[in-house]
């Protein structure tokens, strides 16, 4: 039964921040003014309005990819290349526009009690899944009790649904769920592909969804190679699109093929020859020549959440003293680094967060930053005194090396580019910073085993609820990406995700200043997603997570 304290509130349109944690709250059954949300959309990519260019439907959209994925299924991986994807395939309960109002999409309404533990989403009629199964209550609910299963090994969607108590189909449109304590952050969650609804037929029957899956989108995945990419083809009788598209109806374009292309040059040429209307990681060396063609243009979004990090393994070997991570931390020229590796075109990072997060903590900047004559001091106090004669510096007789594994093909080129500026910078400070690549296998061997002293990504999302995926003791591997394997943090991370307002500020700023200050991570560049694109290529919207959505999207001829 549902408890009676329920608010049922209206937006408040003219607010952008409607519907966040912490912001006035948030039951929805209302419709959007799209056509004013579309007209922003297509303005910030610089495109005609629709009244001057009309979409064309047909045609295939071929987009050149820097990076692979293992999985496609997005229960179960945290790759932002996946998300990518799928987000074409799968639809979620909600969704969440350019301007973070969350909007209708597969339920078309929603109430939330007073303390956040009781969410109640009434479905819309009449939505299939690509396989003819129906999308109803009993759907929602096998894909969430699937997400939680521990033998699903779904971190990341896991963190994102939170502390669930339980899920529940009251009846065929009506799903609740009920947590154990206060969760502000779910409809973010909810509204991100990895926790898209898939078909639960397709799910009970298939033996392993690493390289397949079915879901309620616009498009069908027709094909999925891993090294290889991916071909989607449009789903004719898709009607039920969120609220913040441009459009109702099925997707305009007809096919859209991923196709996974790690040299740059290759991906840049195939770019500008026509063979791809779209890439991402524009070439930092080639971004103003990118920018200039008349043909083409650059689209750049910054990334919310966690930043691309090096994460220090606090629990063995040097990054156990907390003297030689702040050492190594100091020892880092994160500007000129990232300058030499992207060519101005990526930010340095000066917090652990993303600008563009709520509750982000501009002072932050001020607890760090590059200073050897700072590292050598706390080298000094941590006994690691002596050099080689190769300028490293040692300890009883064993050198100051760390090794930083990380995944190949989940690498683009000017990351590694960074790595090498940071093993140099390293350097003059006495660490051996050895770089230590594996594939995407061997790299999830290795953090299980806590086999690695640096690990380096970024998560994508901008609630600050993030920081517990990352940093959060229940995500330590190989339960999830809890590289640094503290343990320190969590209680703050439990107590943010039901506080509201000034309490949540200041606990993730007291949790920023933490993980900046005790050198848990080093913070590297604020990731962004850069498109380069054909100016064909037109009707393209910016999910959240700073990825284009192409829904909308058409080529005109």
């Amino acid at each position: 039964m549902i408890p009676k304290a329920v608010r049922t509130i209206r937006p408040n349109t003219g607010s952008p921040t409607s519907g966040q944690p912490g912001c006035p709250r948030s039951v929805f059954s209302w419709r959007n003014q799209v056509a004013v949300v579309s007209v922003f959309l297509i303005s910030a990519l610089g495109q005609p309005s629709r009244a001057a260019d009309e979409p064309v439907a047909g045609g295939t959209l071929t987009v050149g990819l820097a990076t692979d994925t293992a999985i496609v299924d997005p229960s179960i991986t945290g790759s932002s290349i996946t998300a990518l994807i799928t987000r074409n395939v799968v639809d979620s309960l909600v969704g969440q526009a350019e301007d973070n109002r969350f909007t209708p999409w597969l339920a078309e309404r929603w109430e939330v009690n007073s303390d956040n533990t009781v969410y109640t989403f009434h479905l819309r009629q009449s939505v299939t899944f690509s396989d003819g199964t129906p999308l109803d209550a009993a759907a929602v609910k096998f894909n969430f009790d699937r997400i939680l299963d521990p033998k699903t090994t779904s971190s990341y969607a896991k963190s994102l649904l939170g502390p669930v108590d339980k899920v529940q189909a009251l009846d065929d449109r009506t799903v609740v769920i009920t947590y154990k304590q206060p969760f502000a952050p779910l409809l973010q969650g909810l509204s991100l592909p990895y926790l898209g609804i898939q078909s639960p037929t397709y799910l009970r029957a298939a033996a392993s969804t690493t390289n397949s899956i079915v879901g309620s989108g616009p498009f069908l995945l027709e094909t999925f190679t891993r090294g290889s990419g991916s071909r989607l083809v449009r789903r004719a009788d898709y009607n039920w699109g969120p609220d913040y598209a441009a459009h109702k109806g099925p997707a305009y374009l007809e096919t859209i093929v991923f196709k996974y292309l790690p040299e740059p040059s290759v991906r840049l040429g195939a770019l500008s020859s026509g063979q791809v209307q779209a890439i991402d990681e524009v070439p930092p060396a080639n971004f103003r020549s990118v920018q200039s063609d008349s043909r083409l243009r650059v689209v750049t979004r910054e990334n919310p959440g966690v930043n691309r990090s090096f994460f220090l393994n606090t629990s063995k070997g040097p990054f156990a003293d907390v003297r030689v991570r702040q050492a190594f931390q100091s020892a880092v020229d994160v500007p000129s680094a990232v300058k030499a590796a992207y060519f101005g075109s990526l930010k340095p990072a000066d917090n652990i967060l993303g600008t563009s997060t709520l509750y982000y903590d501009p002072t932050i900047a001020s607890l760090w930053g590059f200073d050897l004559n700072k590292a050598a001091r706390l080298l000094d106090a941590a006994g690691w005194a002596q050099r080689d004669a190769d300028g490293i510096r040692t300890k009883d007789g064993v050198r100051l090396s760390v090794r930083f594994v990380y995944d190949s093909a989940a690498s683009g080129a000017s990351d590694l580019t960074l790595a090498q500026a940071i093993q140099f910078s390293v350097k003059k400070a006495g660490f051996d910073l050895q770089l230590d690549p594996v594939d995407a296998g061997g790299y999830t061997a290795r953090t299980a085993a806590n086999d690695y002293d640096i690990a380096s990504f970024f998560y994508v999302r901008a609630e600050p609820d993030i920081l517990r995926t990352v940093f959060h003791s229940a995500y330590i591997p190989p339960n999830g990406s809890n590289v640094t394997r503290v343990t320190s943090l969590d209680n703050k991370l439990t107590r943010a995700i039901g506080a509201s307002g000034e309490e949540r500020k200041r606990l993730y700023g007291e949790i920023q200043a933490e993980i900046v200050g005790q050198a848990y991570a080093v913070p590297l560049y604020i990731a962004a997603y850069q498109l380069g694109a054909s100016k064909r290529l037109q009707g393209i919207s910016w999910a959240t997570n700073a990825k284009p959505n192409f829904y909308d999207a058409w080529l005109t001829p």
